[in-house]
């Protein structure tokens, strides 16, 4: 069965018609993913939705994570997409990682979280500096909450110190950032289709 990713694009900005530099970077995955015949389904700007802060799966009637949480479930691969600001990862992207928090009590008979044999990778981008910090603030909390982590998982751009010279706006694509896109698409395609034929067995009752 073909592998199928979705993205989420942690911008703090909803959409305006205009991609964003976490849009160009998820798309340059979304083209390395394709060649190793992972389809990057869809992609979802969490600003444009309601998902209150809170730590369960469901933050009352007008909380839109529920849906979205569905959509993630249902495919191989989590592209996690944001940018960086005040150096670490934005806020927006961390209410995603405090509700995924609820994974932990939604353990199935062998203590198996719902993400457990689902591959994450990060699209990180910003200026001056952040990149590592912000990567490491991701994995680790994925890792918490049941994601499986390849090596070389992260693909970022960080731009001039004091520039104001934006990932979207670069005339193409640097080099290193394509090499390191292809590597992060092939280890995280590789390794979810090692999970999708043997997941982790969890503990036996």
């Amino acid at each position: 069965m073909p592998l199928t990713a979705i993205a989420l694009n942690c911008s703090l900005k909803k959409s305006s018609g205009e991609a964003s530099s976490t849009d160009a970077m998820i798309a340059v995955l979304k083209e390395h993913l394709a060649e190793q015949d992972v389809e990057l389904a869809e992609t979802i700007r969490i600003a444009d939705y309601n998902v209150p802060p809170g730590v369960t799966s469901e933050e009352g009637e007008d909380d839109d994570w529920p849906g979205i949480r569905e959509k993630i479930l249902s495919h191989d691969i989590l592209v996690f997409g944001g940018p960086i600001w005040m150096g670490q990862i934005g806020s927006v992207a961390k209410r995603v990682l405090e509700r995924m928090d609820a994974f932990t009590s939604e353990t199935d008979d062998q203590g198996r979280m719902p993400s457990f044999g689902k591959v994450a990778i990060a699209a990180i981008v910003g200026n001056e500096d952040g990149a590592h910090w912000s990567s490491a603030q991701l994995f680790q909390s994925l890792n918490d909450t049941g994601w499986t982590i390849p090596a070389g998982a992260a693909c970022y751009w960080v731009g001039e110190a004091m520039g104001s010279t934006d990932f979207k706006e670069l005339a193409e694509t640097p080099d290193v950032v394509t090499e390191t896109a292809q590597m992060c698409a092939i280890n995280a395609a590789h390794l979810a289709k090692l999970l999708a034929g043997d997941t982790y067995p969890g503990t036996k009752s």
